[in-house]
C-alpha cells in the first residue's frame, strides 16, 4: 500500500523551544492514522506542517506525493481540513454553507451527498447558528468534504463532545474511511484512537515514542493479563500454583501471561472448594496503560 504521508526527521522550533523533535512516520493511503498524545505534545504543530500552514525548521514531508510547503493550489484542493476551531457564517443555512465551499473546488462532491455523509440532510435548510455543537462539528467536516478530498485532517475533532455525540461522530468518520478517504487524526482521547485508528503514533514532548496497530503497540498484545475477583470470608488460601497474588481493598489480583490456564485452574479450584469468585473480571492493558508506560519510560 502506497503512502499518503511520508515524514522524515521533521522538526519545528519556536525560538529555544523544540515543539517537534525529528519525527519520522508514514500514513498509508486509505487508512485512519491517529497521532495520540497529551495537550502540548506537538500534535497540532505536526498537523499544521503537513497541511502547509507552518514551515518546518528541518526535515522533510511529502503529502500525496507533494511538498506541502510549496503552496500549490492544485495540491491544496486534494486536502480536507477540520481544525480545532472553525468559523462559518452563522446566518447561512447548512446547504448554503456546503454549496459556498463547494464552489472553491474544480471537482466538488455533490452537496446532497455531503449532507448525507455528515448526517445533516434533515438540517439542510436550518441556519448554522441554530445547530447543536455536535451538528456544527459535523458541518465542519462537511465543509472539509466539499472538495471531495483524498486526505482528511481532523485536529481534536470531538473535544467537548458528550459521549453520545462523540460516538455518532466516530461512526461518521468510520463511514468516510470506508469510501477510501485517508484520515489523519490528532487526539488525546485514548478511546477515540482505539475505536477509529488502523494505526496510531504516540507522541510525547515532540517525540514519537511508538507507532503501530492499537492492539499490538507497545507489546500490548503480549502484556500480562490481570484477573481480579473477591473471595468471601472463610475461603481457603489460594494455591501457590496461581502465581503471586496482590490484594487491593478486598480484591485479589492475579497477573499472568497465560490467562486461559490460570482461569481454568482458578475456577476449578473454586468449584472444588465451594467458594465464589465475586466480581470476576479479566482485562489486559488498555491503550491508555500502554501510553502511560511508554511516556513514563521516555521522561527523564
Amino acid at each position: 500500500m502506497s503512502a499518503a504521508i511520508e515524514v522524515a526527521a521533521l522538526s519545528k522550533n519556536y525560538g529555544p523551544i523544540q515543539a517537534v523533535r525529528g519525527v519520522t512516520f508514514e500514513v498509508r493511503q486509505g487508512e485512519i492514522f491517529a497521532l495520540l498524545g497529551p495537550n502540548g505534545a506537538g500534535k497540532t504543530t505536526i498537523a499544521e506542517m503537513l497541511e502547509g500552514y507552518r514551515q518546518a525548521t528541518s526535515g522533510s514531508a511529502m503529502v500525496l506525493g507533494a511538498d506541502p510547503w510549496e503552496n500549490d493550489p492544485a495540491h491544496k484542493g486534494r486536502l480536507g481540513i477540520v481544525m480545532q476551531s472553525t468559523g462559518v457564517d452563522p446566518f447561512l443555512t447548512v446547504r448554503e454553507t456546503i454549496e459556498m465551499y463547494s464552489g472553491f473546488y474544480p471537482h466538488p462532491r455533490p452537496s446532497d451527498e455531503v449532507l448525507e455523509l455528515v448526517d445533516l440532510s434533515a438540517k439542510a435548510g436550518e441556519k448554522v447558528r441554530r445547530l447543536s455543537g455536535g451538528q456544527q462539528r459535523r458541518l465542519d467536516v462537511g465543509v472539509a468534504l466539499a472538495g471531495d478530498p483524498e486526505l482528511l485532517f481532523l485536529d481534536e475533532p470531538t473535544s467537548g463532545f458528550d459521549p453520545s455525540a462523540r460516538r455518532n461522530f466516530w461512526d461518521m468518520i468510520k463511514a468516510l474511511a470506508s469510501l477510501d478517504t485517508t484520515v489523519f487524526l490528532t487526539t488525546h482521547n485514548m478511546d477515540e484512537a482505539q475505536y477509529l485508528a488502523d494505526r496510531v503514533g504516540i507522541i510525547n514532548e515532540g517525540v514519537i515514542v511508538a507507532e503501530g496497530d492499537p492492539e499490538t503497540i507497545g507489546a500490548r498484545d503480549t502484556a500480562e493479563t490481570s484477573i481480579q475477583f473477591r473471595l468471601g470470608a472463610g475461603a481457603p488460601p489460594l494455591p501457590a500454583t496461581f502465581g503471586a497474588a496482590t490484594f487491593a481493598e478486598g480484591t485479589v489480583v492475579l497477573s499472568s501471561a497465560d490467562p486461559t490456564r490460570v482461569l481454568n485452574d482458578l475456577t476449578g479450584w473454586a468449584l472444588d472448594a465451594g467458594v465464589s469468585l465475586d466480581g470476576l473480571s479479566v482485562s489486559r492493558p488498555s491503550l491508555e496503560d500502554v501510553y502511560l508506560k511508554l511516556t513514563e519510560e521516555q521522561d527523564p
